[in-house]
């Protein structure tokens, strides 16, 4: 069975200055990756007719599905959708279903007091050669059209409208028009070895892989995840894929945290969900940046309390009493801090666990004896409590993340030793 490929062409210069960070790709590249599809080239061009154009051209030469995100807009640089009339040969008409939606949306979700202006309703002006795809989040709608055996879609860059097409419209579209391979996936994540290592490690094993087995390595903050992919006849495709993961998981042992795609702060939900337990933060230097990771998963309320962001020493010692004598000898990025931190948030927030960070994120603050990405951390509960103290070597926003990931580990570890 062929692979069906696809290309995504995502529009705007704010995308190719920085100013606004592509999450539609990733997202896309991943729910298509879910039912069978092979993302070949993901395309970023700027609010140019001829790049566009350009762009269509040569994506259509290699994909099967060509998506399309951004330049639908309302203003004068969104320039997508008379550029896709010309593209395909058509011309641009009212679509009388999308102009109820909008004006549906401006009067009683929007609850706009003026009327549309002119620019709104041309919001509901579709290509007459295409297929429209209802925005039930927004006033663009999105837009299916074929041209020598291929689709292309087009939707607004907005995300959770992008979403909302993809899921209400686009991904029917797939599975009808086109025979989708079987896909599986199996990933483990390693914590504590760095990728190069890993590679080393598992080297042979790599090279002795199947032809229809791809493995990607996808570092993140101290972490590896090990993915295999393999497309082809379900019964055979898992069997290969059970028998080479058995032999990774074997080789990573000492390595590894968990055999599922599953981010720490998922596995920490998982364990206290399972042992009915609860955790609590203490942060400074992270500032809450630790409850921000545990508090991204659905249902956290079952285990997570709460976070006393004790960034000024006042904090430290007025509720989390830090002794000012720990203070004044030591300091506040100590061993002895963090462990009173973590004494002192678990007797606000009556937590089985806690964890406490105390460090230097720069780029100032260093001093010879702590430089800038010292960093102390504790883990425990009521009995017991273990401290670590680390040296980063990154920017302010990197020791900040890495501090958390290495928190939430020592959490982990904690409590699988301690439970």
């Amino acid at each position: 069975m062929n692979k069906i490929n696809a290309s995504i062409i995502t529009i705007g210069d704010e995308l190719l200055i920085g100013q606004v960070i592509d999450t539609n790709s990733a997202w896309i590249s991943q729910e298509l990756n879910k039912i069978g599809v092979w993302v070949n080239h993901r395309v970023a061009v700027g609010d140019v007719w001829s790049d566009i154009w350009q762009a269509l051209d040569e994506e259509s030469k290699i994909a099967d599905i060509i998506l399309i995100t951004g330049g639908l807009g309302p203003t004068a640089d969104d320039i997508t959708k008379p550029l896709l009339c010309e593209y395909f040969g058509g011309k641009l008409v009212m679509d009388e279903p999308t102009l109820e939606h909008v004006t549906y949306l401006f009067e009683h979700v929007f609850k706009r007091p003026m009327p549309l202006l002119e620019r709104n309703r041309k919001q509901a002006e579709v290509p007459d050669v295409c297929t429209v795809l209802k925005n039930a989040m927004g006033t663009a709608p999105g837009m299916l059209f074929e041209k020598n055996g291929k689709i292309f879609v087009s939707m607004p860059g907005v995300p959770n409208e992008m979403k909302t097409i993809m899921q209400d419209h686009v991904f029917g579209i797939i599975r009808e028009r086109f025979n989708l391979p079987y896909i599986s996936h199996r990933t483990l994540v390693t914590f504590g070895i760095g990728e190069s290592f890993l590679a080393e490690l598992i080297k042979d094993w790599e090279e002795a892989l199947s032809p229809n087995i791809k493995l990607a390595y996808l570092p993140n903050y101290g972490m590896v995840r090990l993915r295999l992919t393999a497309f082809g006849e379900k019964q055979k495709t898992d069997q290969d894929l059970d028998i080479a993961f058995s032999k990774l998981k074997v080789l990573v042992k000492d390595y590894m945290i968990v055999d599922e795609d599953l981010t720490m702060e998922q596995q920490i939900g998982r364990l206290l969900l399972e042992r009915k337990q609860t955790m609590s933060t203490a942060e400074s230097c992270t500032g809450g940046y630790i409850a921000h990771l545990i508090t991204s998963n659905s249902g956290s309320s079952a285990y997570f309390h709460g976070s006393i962001v004790s960034y000024d020493n006042r904090i430290k010692k007025e509720v989390l009493h830090v002794q000012q004598q720990t203070l004044e000898t030591v300091g506040a990025v100590s061993e002895e801090t963090v462990q009173q931190m973590l004494t002192g948030v678990l007797d606000v927030m009556k937590t089985d666990y806690a964890v406490a960070v105390s460090g230097i994120m720069g780029p100032d603050g260093g001093t010879p004896d702590k430089p800038v990405g010292t960093v102390w951390i504790a883990a425990g509960n009521k009995n017991k409590i273990q401290t670590k103290q680390f040296k980063f070597r990154y920017d302010r926003r990197k020791n900040i993340e890495i501090t958390a990931m290495n928190a939430v580990n020592m959490l982990r570890v904690f409590i699988l030793e301690n439970s």
